[in-house]
């Protein structure tokens, strides 16, 4: 039983190892390097806990810690890795996606101005008498009748979309009505008899005529479906969502002469129109140091000039001789995201006040909540006060309400401008004038403040509470007896030992506050907005805020690169606070001895 159990042990660790190393090859052929790299560390150490006796002790943290890998360890390279990058909006590809984007996209298409252009029609193998996806496609035109397979060579994205279908044309015989593809003869049948009559009919109308083909292995397809036919728009449903999405919408048609075809928007998608590719791959020698070297470019095959890269693009030359912005890509660009708060001071500028008012803002929020919330734990544990259990249940509510519906509360219910409490009820009362709490710079970050305040003073009363449960009663009757005042015992005895216990949670609760994003966001959206920055920056916006609006919300487009560069330096805040945090603990735990 013993060596069962250890079997099923060991073939489990077997299939998750199997399946581990499995996901590490699949993201390195997808080409997400980083989060492999991560994935193989954890299943080294993971190995190294199961099979190690030293590391035995760690096998119980092994589902937190590929948790922590995956949620902590990898979000963390990602953003350090964008933030030496100009990842955003006009540089979301990698360069070679660009690059397939400018050989392969339908939008980098041309049609010649006197090009040959087709009607067509769709004919399809029925298996119990519905149509199949194995389809021909027949164009025609008063020269030539020209026939096609189901594309072989398709591609689609990441979503499964079609990209490009290509399939080649064979001439159909225009006497006898036959095409040899790949060594097999399609033979036409038509309504009428193909007789002396039928060849003196006009091209066209011979391709009108026809209903169907059959190959020599007695294949059938049935004619299906034509754009200009209504007889036939019975069928338009499976052609639109089936033949059309899958190949037909992106097929380009290719005759042995190197002539291609697509459907034109020119004629509505009714035709297929003569079409070619405006850029293309070519290998451009380049002489370097008496030594030739191949460089692969991209060339625009109607100006015959090769596009220019820089600043992470592809640029092209217009009718006028200017350079055009085709298409970005993102790429590496060293330290420019930070030498961008250095050196722009339209940045840097922005970024300075708001880096400023984030220390005042968590300074304040802390220092007032907490002087709040001393001064109502004081009263609170004061023995000889009734209905103690009553107020402390009151008082306790700020902090029960979920945050979000308390902020949205003082934003519509007290702050409104015109319909707020404040302005209707007590400002205009005093005969002043309605103050702008929410447009005016200055008493937006009143607002905030006391908003935050609000929240967090019920925190700040309970710890309090909590710490001066642990003074012994001792302490105040010696000093009652030295004849100590309330305000000396509390200088001297309440405060001092207070410290002791609530530094930790100051500093702890000022680190929260640092990156406090849901009252900022709700209450001000970070508004208003600051004059003269190039970016989103707003008056009450704390780091984290404006992060968050660079990287989804700025007006010119999403700006990961910066946004992430941010995220890094709140990172370096935040540490260095936590580290200065766990110093003064433990300062403090040996004051305390």
């Amino acid at each position: 039983m013993k060596f069962i159990g250890k079997a099923l042990l060991y073939s489990f660790i077997a299939l998750l190892n199997a399946g581990l190393i499995w996901t590490i090859f699949i993201l390195s052929g997808l080409g997400n390097y980083g989060l492999a790299v991560v994935i193989a560390a954890f299943t080294i150490l993971a190995n190294i806990a199961i099979f190690s006796k030293k590391g035995y002790p760690y096998r119980y943290t092994l589902p937190a810690m590929f948790f922590l890998f995956i949620l902590t360890v990898y979000p963390i390279y990602y953003t350090v890795k964008t933030a030496f990058t100009n990842y955003g909006t006009g540089h979301l590809f990698t360069r070679d996606q660009a690059i397939q984007i400018l050989l392969e996209d339908p939008n980098y298409l041309y049609e010649p101005q006197n090009g040959e252009n087709f009607n067509f029609k769709v004919f399809v193998v029925m298996k119990d008498f519905k149509p199949t996806e194995d389809f021909l496609i027949l164009l025609y035109n008063d020269d030539k009748l020209l026939l096609a397979q189901k594309p072989s060579e398709i591609k689609t994205d990441a979503k499964g979309n079609t990209k490009l279908a290509v399939s080649e044309l064979y001439e159909i015989s225009k006497d006898k009505l036959k095409a040899n593809i790949n060594g097999e003869i399609y033979t036409a049948f038509t309504r009428i008899a193909i007789d002396e009559t039928f060849k003196e009919l006009p091209l066209e109308k011979k391709a009108e005529e026809i209903i169907g083909f059959e190959t020599d292995s007695g294949k059938k397809y049935v004619y299906f479906y034509s754009p200009i036919d209504r007889e036939t728009f019975k069928n338009a449903a499976f052609y639109n969502s089936v033949l059309r999405q899958k190949y037909i919408g992106a097929l380009e048609l290719k005759t042995p002469e190197g002539k291609s075809y697509r459907l034109s928007s020119r004629y509505i998608y009714k035709k297929f129109n003569e079409s070619y590719r405006i850029y293309e791959l070519r290998v451009k020698p380049i002489y370097k140091n008496n030594k030739k070297t191949y460089k692969t470019i991209i060339f625009n095959t109607r100006t015959n000039r090769e596009l220019v890269e820089k600043d992470g693009a592809f640029w092209d030359y217009n009718e006028n001789g200017k350079l055009e912005r085709l298409i970005g890509y993102s790429h590496f660009v060293g330290a420019y995201q930070f030498k961008r708060i250095k050196d722009d001071p339209k940045i840097s500028g922005p970024f300075l006040k708001i880096f400023g008012w984030t220390f005042t803002y968590a300074a304040l929020s802390v220092l007032f909540s907490f002087i709040i919330g001393m001064i109502l734990a004081l009263m609170l544990n004061d023995k000889n006060m009734k209905g103690r259990i009553l107020y402390r249940t009151l008082l306790i509510i700020p902090w029960a309400v979920p945050a979000f519906i308390s902020v949205l509360i003082w934003r519509n219910g007290f702050f409104n401008e015109t319909y707020g409490i404040l302005n209707r009820f007590v400002i205009t009362t005093l005969g002043l004038e309605p103050i702008k709490w929410l447009n005016d710079p200055f008493w937006a970050k009143v607002a905030v403040l006391i908003v935050n305040t609000w929240l967090g003073f019920p925190y700040m009363m309970t710890i309090t509470l909590g710490a001066l449960q642990s003074i012994p009663d001792e302490l105040y009757e010696a000093a009652s007896i030295d004849g100590a005042t309330r305000w000396t015992q509390f200088k001297k005895i309440t405060l001092p030992l207070l410290m002791v216990s609530l530094t930790p949670l100051l500093v702890s609760s000022f680190a929260f506050n640092f990156n406090n994003f849901v009252n900022i966001y709700l209450l001000t959206g970070g508004g208003p907005a600051m004059p003269g920055a190039t970016t989103p920056a707003g008056s009450t916006d704390i780091l984290i805020s404006y992060t968050y609006k660079l990287a989804f919300e700025g007006s010119r487009g999403q700006d990961f690169g910066f946004a992430s560069a941010i995220s890094i330096l709140i990172f370096a805040i935040v540490s260095g606070i936590s580290y200065f945090n766990f110093k003064l603990s433990g300062a403090f735990e040996e004051v305390s001895r």
